[in-house]
């Protein structure tokens, strides 16, 4: 992008070419045979329908009936409540005619309706609706005359359901990627997420902010990202630079904005090394610190070409926040949201300490990416405090449990990421704060709310279980057999001294016995009418 006498960024963009080519993206297919759909008003729409019906299969849906000439070489339908779903090459539409319900598959979408039937912040291709405007209808036609034959696109985010921690047991817990998709291509489905890679269009904003790395951006991936990172730096500083500022952008937004800036005489500060990455709202925490790890002194993102800055602000700010509370003084992080504020933005970045740049590569697996670059900051980092506060929302976090705790061990099976553990021997909860992803799933299920969450990043001992609340074992009082942990049968107890059932000390006694010597005292006690008493 930007090539440059100066020998350092020389060789930095010069060792992306000696890179080897990834592995290839598994892709899904899509194949538009000619079937259009154009709903709308009939005196718009029926314009459209006779431009177009000799080169596609149309079909119109219009609210209200009207004659067509005899001529018509296409369909028309008249309908009501009309729902649009479905993707390029299988869109599925469905309305009302009458008390009729009907359906129809299409291949693609012409939506000249007031309201929009499709109400997203990234349509799908093969949709569109351009209003009123004959102009923006006619440019709208191009486009879906484009979309003939088959097509091929990336998968581009990876779903792992077992490190998922959207729900379990109907208790809700982390719905970041579904708040954040843009195309509506992420939907709840039970205990887990499901993700549509027909509709998904590669933003990747869904990876960046999932706690637990069930979401993986791969295209490219972070290790693939990783090793033109570490490359880049390191022939820098073989050349002879220092303080590198690495400075991401997309593929094609960030990419073009940066020509223009280019061609209009603009110069990027000599230490700062472009890095082209196919969206920048996938550039996440890890490769964010990741980044400073491998050695860059100061990390940038061309917001251009995202649709929605604020995730990445939240990432930028969470590592900015770690830096510096490793003692690390200085910005290490900032958001450019165009080309034309580079400048400004880079010329009054006073630079930061750089790192020792770190040996390890960036992994698939985001806890662990993230493991390695804490662990390699806090080995040179001016300060090694205990932990660091973290804003609400951060994927690390402490669990404590109030004395109101029964251990009856819900919050265990809830866990998602096996940051809470029971013990096998005993009346035991124990926490290891390093799993812990501060999804919320312990809290809501527990039914004493005796738990609450503290997001920080703990620095000391992270490898290491925390006891957080044991009792001693109850035994049943007739033969002494081990029943579970006291403070659930004392909480039993109490729950049910003023019900009906155990309304007598005998019976309220028999819930402290084991199974067994519970039928032996009901039988040899319990004075009730034998079979053999029974008259007419």
């Amino acid at each position: 992008m930007f090539a440059s006498d100066f020998p350092p960024l020389a060789a930095a963009l010069a060792a992306l070419n000696e890179l080897s080519a990834p592995e290839p993206v598994p892709a899904v297919s899509m194949n538009a045979d000619g079937r259009l759909l154009i709903v709308g008003a009939a005196d718009v729409a029926l314009g459209w329908a006779e431009r177009l019906a000799g080169q596609r299969e149309v079909t119109v849906l219009a609210p209200v009936a009207v004659d067509l000439p005899e001529e018509a070489n296409f369909v028309f339908e008249c309908g009501s409540d009309l729902r649009l779903a479905g993707h390029l090459g299988a869109f599925a539409a469905s309305w009302r005619t009458g008390s009729e319900v009907r359906q129809a598959s299409f291949d693609v979408v012409l939506d000249l309706s007031p309201q929009a039937l499709l109400n997203r912040v990234e349509l799908p291709p093969g949709y569109v609706a351009p209003g009123r405007d004959p102009l923006d209808q006619a440019l709208a036609v191009i486009d879906l005359l484009a979309f003939a034959g088959e097509f091929e696109k990336p998968r581009y985010v990876a779903v792992n359901e077992r490190l998922c921690a959207h729900s379990r047991s109907q208790k809700a817990g982390c719905s970041n990627c579904i708040e954040v998709c843009a195309t509506e291509a992420i939907v709840s489905a039970g205990d887990k997420i499901a993700l549509d890679p027909y509709l998904c269009q590669g933003c990747g904003t869904c990876t960046t902010v999932c706690p637990s790395g069930a979401l993986a951006f791969q295209y490219p991936r972070v290790a693939d990202v990783g090793v033109a990172i570490k490359a880049q730096l390191k022939a820098w500083r073989a050349a002879g630079g220092e303080n590198p500022c690495l400075l991401f952008h997309s593929a094609e937004t960030g990419k073009r904005e940066l020509a223009a800036f280019k061609r209009a005489g603009g110069k990027l500060p000599g230490n700062v090394i472009p890095l082209e990455t196919w969206s920048i709202d996938a550039v996440g925490l890890d490769l964010m610190l990741g980044a400073i790890a491998l050695g860059a002194s100061q990390v940038a993102l061309l917001g251009a070409g995202s649709h929605d800055l604020a995730p990445l602000h939240k990432q930028a700010a969470l590592a900015q926040r770690i830096v510096n509370g490793l003692g690390y003084a200085g910005d290490y992080v900032r958001i450019v949201a165009a080309a034309s504020e580079l400048p400004a933005v880079l010329a009054d970045w006073p630079l930061a300490a750089t790192v020792p740049s770190a040996e390890f590569r960036l992994l698939a697996e985001k806890r662990t990416t993230l493991e390695f670059v804490v662990d390699h900051l806090l080995r040179h980092a001016p300060a090694a405090p205990e932990f660091i506060e973290l804003p609400a929302g951060a994927p690390f976090g402490n669990v404590t449990v109030s004395d109101a705790c029964t251990l009856c061990m819900s919050c265990v099976g809830a866990c998602p990421a096996s940051a809470l553990k029971a013990a096998a021997d005993a009346p035991r909860l124990s926490f290891l704060e390093r799993n812990c992803l501060q999804c919320g799933l312990c809290a809501q299920t527990c039914p004493e709310n005796a738990i609450t969450l503290k997001p920080r990043l703990l620095l000391a001992q992270r490898k290491q279980e925390r006891l957080l609340k044991e009792a001693e074992v109850f035994c049943c009082t007739s033969c002494g057999k081990p029943m579970g942990a006291k403070p659930v049968i004392d909480s039993m107890l109490a729950r049910l001294a003023g019900h009906s059932m155990f309304a007598t000390p005998e019976a309220l006694a028999r819930l402290t016995q084991c199974g067994d010597c519970r039928v032996i005292d009901l039988i040899t006690k319990e004075k009730s009418l034998n079979a053999w008493e029974l008259t007419e």
